[in-house]
């Protein structure tokens, strides 16, 4: 699975959704231009010890980004889709993408993904969720419907057993 920021602005989130695909295994895409340094000490601190299990892949646009990737099956998280993100079929290698924390996806990217646009249902006084919540959100979901391949599943204790 491929999780997608365009032009991310905020380095904690960033972080926040890099530690979350360190623990599904998927790779995380960062569309340029950053709101931040990837040196940014937030950035590194929100992501943990986790860095080393994050596949980083940088792009200077969207545009770049589809080059590299032209026949994928991209979702696009948008407050102004028509789909609710548990309505839809995900894949092990679909790129689900989100944009920046103040304006989302431009509408000019939006416009040709009439059909995988997807939301998270919200109350209509609410413009959106924190990124780093809807990502998790999200990436959980498509988790979910792939049988949550490749993560463990059952936990144990460490000084106790179950009864």
């Amino acid at each position: 699975m491929n999780i997608v920021l365009l032009e991310p602005e905020i380095p904690q989130n960033t972080g926040n959704i890099a530690r979350t695909c360190a623990a599904i295994g998927a790779d995380l895409h960062l569309i340029k231009p950053l709101g931040f340094s990837v040196e940014d000490k937030y950035l590194k601190r929100a992501g943990l010890d986790y860095w080393h299990l994050v596949n980083i892949h940088y792009h200077e646009n969207f545009e770049d980004f589809k080059s590299k990737y032209p026949d994928v099956l991209l979702f696009m998280a948008t407050t102004k889709a028509k789909h609710v993100y548990t309505e839809v079929s995900y894949t092990k290698d679909c790129f689900i993408v989100f944009g920046k924390e103040t304006a989302g996806i431009p509408e000019s990217i939006l416009k040709d993904y009439p059909d995988t646009c997807i939301r998270i249902p919200m109350r209509n006084e609410a413009r959106s969720l924190n990124l780093s919540n809807s990502v998790a959100i999200v990436a959980y979901e498509a988790m979910r419907q792939l049988n949550f391949d490749g993560l463990m599943c059952e936990g144990k204790l460490r000084e106790y057993n179950w009864d």
